[in-house]
C-alpha cells in the first residue's frame, strides 16, 4: 500500500517519503502562491484558480487572500462559502464545509496530527482525520479546528477558540478548549 493509499485510508503513514504526495503538495502549494498573488480586483480569474485547488465547489464561494492548504482535493465548499484573509487547511484527511459558512481571518483547519511516541513522531509519522462543518456556522477570527471533528449546523464559534471535540447544532461555543455556552 502506498503512503497515499495509507493517508486516504485515515492510516498512519510518511508524507515525506512518498514521491506522489510530494509532487501533489508542491503543486497545490505553487497554485496557491499563483491564487495569492493574484489582483484582488481580478475575481474571475481567482475564482478559476481556487476551482482548480479545491476538490468540489458547491455554488458560490469567495475565498480572501492569502489561502494555503496541502493537497485541495480533499476540501469541499458548500454553497455560500466564505473565508476572510489567511485561511489555512491541511487537507490530508476531508474537510467538508456545508452551505453558507463563514470564516474570520486566520483560521486554520487541521486534520494531520503526530503520534505522541517520539520516536514514531520522529520518523515523520503522523495520521489525519476528517473534519466536518454543518451548514450556517460562522466562526470567529483566530479558530483552530483540530482533526476528527464535526461541528453542527447553525453555530456560532467564538473568536480565538481552539475547537477539540464535536459541537452540536444550534449552539455557540467559544474557548480553548473550545465549549458550548449557549443554545441558539
Amino acid at each position: 500500500m502506498t503512503e497515499k493509499e495509507k493517508m486516504l485510508n485515515y492510516e498512519i503513514y510518511n508524507p515525506n517519503y512518498d514521491e506522489e504526495l510530494i509532487k501533489e503538495r508542491t503543486l497545490t502549494q505553487d497554485l496557491c502562491f499563483e491564487y495569492n498573488n493574484l489582483r484582488p480586483s481580478d475575481y474571475e480569474k481567482r475564482n478559476e484558480l481556487m476551482k482548480k485547488i479545491i476538490g468540489k465547489v458547491n455554488g458560490n464561494f469567495l475565498v480572501e487572500q492569502p489561502f494555503f492548504c496541502d493537497y485541495g482535493y480533499n476540501i469541499e465548499f458548500g454553497d455560500n462559502f466564505y473565508s476572510n484573509h489567511n485561511l489555512t487547511i491541511l487537507d490530508g484527511g476531508m474537510v467538508k464545509f456545508g452551505d453558507n459558512v463563514f470564516i474570520g481571518p486566520n483560521c486554520g483547519f487541521y486534520t494531520a496530527g503526530h503520534p505522541f511516541d517520539y520516536e514514531e513522531r520522529n520518523k515523520g509519522l503522523e495520521y489525519v482525520k476528517p473534519i466536518v462543518v454543518g451548514d450556517n456556522v460562522w466562526f470567529g477570527g483566530n479558530v483552530v479546528v483540530v482533526p476528527g471533528v464535526t461541528i453542527g449546523s447553525n453555530v456560532v464559534i467564538g473568536a480565538g477558540s481552539v475547537v477539540t471535540k464535536d459541537i452540536p447544532s444550534n449552539v455557540v461555543a467559544v474557548g480553548n478548549p473550545c465549549k458550548v455556552i449557549k443554545n441558539i
